[in-house]
């Protein structure tokens, strides 16, 4: 580990940027060439109409792999939690769990969408001269939504279970079959949109029986018959472990269910017609989406980066990174850019010719659509170098701005004033305000980086210890918002001759989750609905799930390691089981509190109650969500201290007597 922090903290930024960014760029990729590749050889075999077709069958798609990647991403995470905790059967059965929903949901949704096929498909534009092209392909590739949307749950799991190398083979092994299934049933078979979802549905499966063939090769679990039981509790866990990528997902089927339906409506009224627009803003759309790839890949990859210099107060790294990432980002975004404005007649012949207005509007969407995605080698960064940083609020707010907040407003409204040309000009819009938004952020969080202030210790500052490593002491205090309880820690830390940990967490953490001190002290105890949209472009835990994994592993390393005082961080719970564990909780009147918060923590007397009320209200809750236990309950503690009661130096020495005389055996 010493290894990798000195390479974080030492080696030069563009020999990281380059090591940690390239494997993220090959996987998002991987996901845009799929698509891409296939509408490469509708459009060749079946033209213009075969793509308009999957198009508007895309947003089912999209619903189907939502759900996936919740049932999914939700079982990854409560297996993890569950794995972390010692609990290896609940893991077992929240992986179970997980798949039994995925199995549910799809078969559910596959019959639905069968059943009301035509009425899914005029929700997201579908037009008349489209109809048979979309019930054609919709029907069978909704026949194959129980094999793709299990084999996504699984690939999730799979990663999770520590394989991420048989998770992406199974992903690649489907894709390259698709690629090669696709022309032999289009041009040889002669079965055009047809044969393109039978192939689909066919590599969906191969990624399928691979995935659950590796069922039995779990290396974590094992997995019984008993697992797939399905219980109402865990189930919901997993649901809300996952509901981020649920949506993530579905906040961009929104986007397309409004686009198709303002391109058919405007572009009946032009004398393109509807299909074309809706045809070729598809396109337009999906090779604009290997551009942002390639930007996301670089920030995903710089984001550890990022973190860990900023935990560190190594602010011109930080700063240097930045400039890296958006010089390349730029540079990327203006060679696009210049393909896009010099042959965008050239890229949309790769996915088949149409007629003279085919080609017109080609031309017009992509010197339209895409005039100001330069802007983009700076929007997309900035949210994932926020994230980085800690300012889960502007990731979230500059991560959904365009396509969201900007975006289809501006489409209704200007498709109102400007009909099929406003649809196409709201995309410009939504990249100008963004970039704007993005530019305002960026040069305030400059400018404070020079002020921030953030305490943190090395970890591995050894501090002597007078117990014998055979008789280890721990010491685990929680307790209320302004009752002292992190002093008494100190003291008694102090009085042992032993470590206090608190603060020192920060930086560790920071340094393997590639998160920011900042966002980690603000946030280790904080879940909010904004945090769902971090992970917008790739998929995962949360990050809140992700502190409490990596805190989890901390304390135990800890508690194997030396004698100490640990101050929260459910560190009772994750301890409970062990010997020479000292579990305390310390209280105090609401008088005592206040005055204490006023005093120590500088809080506005008219104010203090309400602020001691809400953190406290935090760590209860963060407490009961991965305990499933009540925070104040005495019956987890062994000691329960008042300090306004007994006082500071009498719960110091309380403490001490009890910590000497009982976990230290003769």
């Amino acid at each position: 580990m010493e290894q990798e922090e000195n390479i974080l903290g030492k080696e030069k930024i563009g020999k990281l940027i380059r090591k940690f960014s390239i494997p993220c760029i090959i996987s998002m990729l991987v996901n845009s060439l799929y698509n891409i590749v296939d509408q490469i050889f509708i459009g060749q075999g079946v033209g213009y109409l075969g793509n308009g077709a999957t198009n508007v069958v895309f947003p089912l798609v999209m619903i189907g792999l939502a759900f996936s990647l919740m049932f999914g991403d939700g079982a990854s995470a409560y297996l993890s939690l569950k794995l972390g905790e010692k609990k290896k059967k609940e893991a077992e059965n929240g992986v179970g769990n997980g798949i039994m929903l995925s199995i549910i949901v799809s078969v559910i949704f596959c019959i639905v969408t069968l059943l009301f096929l035509p009425q899914f498909l005029k929700i997201f534009g579908c037009t008349e001269n489209l109809k048979s092209y979309a019930m054609t392909y919709g029907t069978i590739i909704a026949i194959g939504f129980p094999f793709s949307m299990i084999g996504t749950t699984l690939n999730s799991i799979i990663r999770a279970d520590g394989s991420p190398k048989y998770s992406m083979f199974s992903m690649i092994s489907g894709a390259v079959l698709n690629t090669i299934l696709d022309p032999i049933f289009i041009f040889v078979l002669h079965k055009g949109v047809e044969g393109a979802a039978i192939a689909t549905v066919i590599s969906q499966i191969v990624t399928f029986i691979l995935n659950v063939i590796y069922i039995k090769r779990f290396k974590t679990i094992k997995i019984s018959k008993d697992c797939f039981k399905l219980q109402f509790n865990i189930c919901k866990k997993v649901a809300m472990l996952g509901v981020s990528s649920f949506i993530t997902q579905m906040s961009f089927v929104c986007v397309m269910a409004v686009e198709n339906n303002l391109l058919g409506k405007y572009g009946a009224e032009s004398k393109y017609g509807a299909e074309i627009p809706i045809t070729v803003l598809g396109i337009v759309m999906k090779i604009n989406q290997i551009l942002n790839s390639i930007i996301v890949g670089i920030a995903a990859g710089s984001q550890p980066i990022w973190g860990y210099n900023y935990g560190a107060k190594k602010f011109d790294r930080v700063k240097q990174t930045l400039k890296i990432v958006l010089s390349a980002s730029v540079i990327i975004s203006t060679i696009a850019f210049i393909l896009f404005q010099t042959i965008p007649d050239k890229l949309i012949l790769l996915f088949g010719s149409g007629d003279e207005n085919y080609m017109d509007f080609a031309c017009l969407a992509f010197r339209t659509y895409l005039m100001l995605c330069i802007f983009n080698g700076v929007q997309i960064p900035s949210g994932i170098f926020f994230q980085a940083i800690g300012q889960s609020t502007k990731s979230a707010i500059l991560s959904l701005s365009r396509q969201i907040v900007i975006l289809i407003p501006s489409m209704i409204i200007l498709s109102q004033l400007f009909g099929i040309i406003g649809v196409l000009s709201a995309g410009p819009v939504a990249d100008g305000l963004a970039f704007i938004l993005a530019v305002s952020l960026l040069l305030r969080e400059s400018k404070k980086l020079k002020n921030v202030n953030i305490e943190t210790n090395n970890i591995d500052q050894t501090t002597e210890i007078n117990t014998d490593n055979n008789q280890k002491i721990i010491i685990t205090i929680s307790r209320e918002y302004g009752s002292g309880g992190r002093y008494i820690g100190k003291l008694v830390a102090e009085k042992l001759g032993i470590k206090l940990y608190d603060n020192e967490f920060v930086l560790k953490m920071a340094e393997d989750t590639g998160l920011s001190a900042k966002y980690i002290e603000d946030n280790e105890q904080k879940r909010n609905i904004l945090d769902n949209f971090n992970n917008g472009y790739y998929y995962g835990l949360n990050n809140s799930d992700e502190l409490f994994i990596k805190e989890s592993e901390l304390i135990k390393e800890i508690a194997d390691k030396e004698s100490c005082v640990i101050i929260g961080r459910c560190a009772d719970f994750i301890l409970k089981d062990r010997k020479n564990v000292l579990k305390v909780f310390v209280s105090s009147s609401m008088d005592d509190k206040i005055k204490r918060a006023t005093s120590f923590y500088e809080l506005d007397k008219s104010k203090a109650e309400k602020e001691i009320n809400r953190i406290n209200k935090l760590r209860a809750n963060h407490y009961k969500y991965y305990t499933e236990k009540e925070w104040n309950n005495p019956s987890n503690y062994d000691i329960c201290i008042n300090s306004d009661t007994i006082g500071i130096e009498n719960a110091v020495e309380l403490i001490y007597n009890i910590a000497t005389k009982e976990l230290i055996t003769e």
